[in-house]
């Protein structure tokens, strides 16, 4: 068994890998971003068997229109990330859980992150768990950790950072005093924000897109916690509808996350020019993009919202997976080092390993 990183070992870049077993070579993610419009280097990769989608995220599925200088492979995908791309490409995808059928050992399950986010296990006690983007922190996505495996690529992408998400939401709902506009992906944790605040008994308003998604999840209660379909149904009865020329008050959760598009881009500008409430970003903010210039400017303040895991969560992943070789995904170098000295065991640095 073989595997190689094309993309997503020692950057916050596009998750891409290449798994070589049993005589198949099987992708794993093909994403594009989140920085700028970076895509996975495939030069030389050739033909692969198929392509197996951890979740729906651009930075995981982004970098699809590359298949066909792949072979135009199958393309393998959580029902949830079908039923929510826009791309027909993904839209024709075949479900994850139905790889088991071509005969490789083949396990997944939820992985919290976003709606239908999963790890896979591929080849058994003996093969690869891949994580994708991980997070069991989170009040409706549904998680489970995977099971044991001789080697793992895993969600690394916080390294050994280690502040607990109510930690992070308690800050956060402090800052609810005034207009509150917070950016997110709608098919991430915008909807977890949101109840959150919900719950808190604020007012709160969502866009269209995030009440697109709620409306999807609510019919798949199988990928939520337990009590998250009630929540999202008290969600999408109470909250406003958010639009980006309305009135400016309570806690407004807008899809796109670095206020680069959508409603987010209109509402950030909005509140940034006329100096309303704040603007608060929650997630990597991403080069070149407005969210990262306002957070160094100081016109908008950023506060994360957990969707990958702590360094506890990491601690109780490799407890459960055991593995003997581990690579640290979607973070840089030095964050890996500091990672692998707080798990005081060393991690796969080399784009190649083999077991």
């Amino acid at each position: 068994m073989r595997l190689r990183a094309l993309s997503g070992l020692g950057v916050k870049g596009p998750a891409c890998f290449l798994l070589e077993i049993a005589g198949r070579r099987l992708m794993l993610d093909l994403g594009r971003g989140p920085d700028g419009d970076a895509l996975p280097d495939l030069s030389g990769v050739g033909r692969v068997d198929a392509i197996l989608f951890s979740h729906g995220h651009a930075d995981h599925t982004g970098g699809l229109h590359l298949a066909a200088g792949l072979g135009d492979p199958p393309l393998f995908a959580p029902e949830p990330a079908i039923a929510l791309s826009r791309d027909p490409a993904m839209q024709a995808a075949r479900r994850l859980e139905t790889f088991a059928d071509l005969g490789l050992p083949f396990d997944c399950g939820p992985a919290g992150h976003a709606p239908g986010a999963c790890w896979m296990r591929i080849g058994g006690a003996e093969g690869l768990v891949y994580t994708g983007d991980l997070s069991a922190e989170g009040g409706l996505y549904r998680c489970t950790m995977p099971p044991q495996a001789r080697a793992m690529v895993f969600d690394a992408s916080y390294g050994a950072a280690d502040q607990p998400l109510a930690e992070q939401a308690t800050g956060l709902l402090e800052l609810a005093d005034r207009p509150l506009l917070l950016p997110a992906p709608a098919g991430g944790r915008g909807l977890e924000m949101a109840l959150a605040f919900l719950a808190a008994g604020h007012r709160v308003s969502i866009c269209a897109a995030h009440r697109a998604v709620a409306e999807a999840m609510l019919a798949r209660p199988g990928w939520l916690v337990p009590g998250g379909a009630e929540a999202l149904a008290r969600l999408l009865a109470e909250a406003a509808d958010l639009v980006p020329d309305g009135p400016l008050r309570g806690t407004m959760i807008a899809a796109g996350p670095n206020a680069e598009r959508d409603s987010a881009a209109m509402l950030a500008r909005r509140m940034i020019g006329e100096r309303i409430g704040r603007v608060v970003f929650t997630g990597h903010l991403a080069q070149g993009t407005p969210a990262q210039g306002w957070v160094a400017e100081g016109r908008a303040l950023f506060r994360r919202w957990n969707v990958h895991p702590t360094l506890a969560g990491t601690r109780a992943l490799f407890e459960a997976v055991r593995p003997a070789q581990a690579m640290p995904a979607f973070c840089t170098a030095d964050a890996a080092g500091r990672l692998a000295a707080a798990l005081d065991r060393p991690l796969v640095a080399t784009a190649e390993v083999a077991w």
